[in-house]
């Protein structure tokens, strides 16, 4: 069994056949899927689909990218959400300089709630960075400081030394479809060094479609290929990387509960 760590089931693309695109993927051996939100007012959504679907689960959290929309949320009113039954993470949040949509010092304001929040929860916080590798390595550094906090990189691309940084943290590290690109070869060479214990797979659909469907809307299947693409890259088989990283799940999500065989 694969999980899909990340995906975005109510995005344009997925939203209007999220019953195929599930059935697709569970056909091929995915057996549960964490369905990411991004600014407040998909909650609702994004928890609807955890409460219809058994095998989806829900976070809650507000993407750097809206920042500046959610500048004065407030932790409480994060906090009231993690209390759906269906909800096991929080995020996404993080630090994006890439596009810079949302204010810098906003965005490190937000990041730090969510980690408050996730320290408080006890639920992992999943985090997106871009081009933000200092300012991200330091807030964790920070707030790992103030009292562990459990948190995942969710969609890694940065460098290996930020990768080494957030490992030496205690941080679980997520790969997308973007380790199956041709010019990905650092990304692939860091991959092959990161401990079993500390790896998840994921596809950000309906992002990123990894090879062999580039150019297509991503879809929760193609975790299969994509862990696939890292198995053969560790040295390990496909059955190997798949039970790894569905316990890997569910140790960090602590709060899903497992399918039962």
């Amino acid at each position: 069994m694969l999980i899909d760590s990340h995906c975005h089931l109510i995005y344009e693309g997925l939203v209007d056949r999220q019953g195929e695109a599930l059935a697709a993927a569970r056909a091929r051996g995915i057996g549960g899927f964490l369905n990411i939100s991004t600014r407040q007012r998909e909650w609702a959504d994004v928890v609807a689909v955890a409460h219809r679907e058994p095998d989806v689960w829900a976070s809650v959290g507000i993407h750097p990218h809206e920042a500046d929309g959610h500048a004065d949320l407030g932790a409480a009113v994060l906090r009231a959400a993690t209390d759906d039954t269906r909800v096991v993470g929080i995020g996404e949040t993080g630090l994006d300089y890439y596009y810079d949509h949302s204010d810098r010092a906003v965005q490190q304001d937000l990041f730090r709630m969510h980690i408050g929040v996730a320290r408080e929860t006890g639920l992992p916080v999943i985090i997106h960075t871009r081009d933000a590798e200092a300012d991200t390595l330091r807030i964790l550094q920070d707030e790992m400081g103030k009292g562990a906090f459990p948190a995942l990189i969710h969609c890694f691309t940065a460098s290996a030394d930020f990768g080494r940084g957030v490992l030496d943290l205690g941080l679980t590290i997520s790969i997308s479809g973007i380790v199956t690109f041709k010019n990905a070869k650092d990304l692939q060479a860091f991959v092959a060094t990161i401990p079993a214990e500390r790896l998840l797979v994921e596809t950000d659909a309906p992002f990123l479609a990894p090879i062999p469907h580039r150019g297509k809307k991503c879809e929760p299947a193609f975790v299969a290929d994509t862990a696939a693409f890292v198995a053969q890259l560790r040295g390990e088989t496909l059955d190997t990387l798949a039970a790894s990283t569905t316990d890997n799940f569910f140790r960090l999500f602590s709060k899903a509960e497992r399918p039962s065989p």
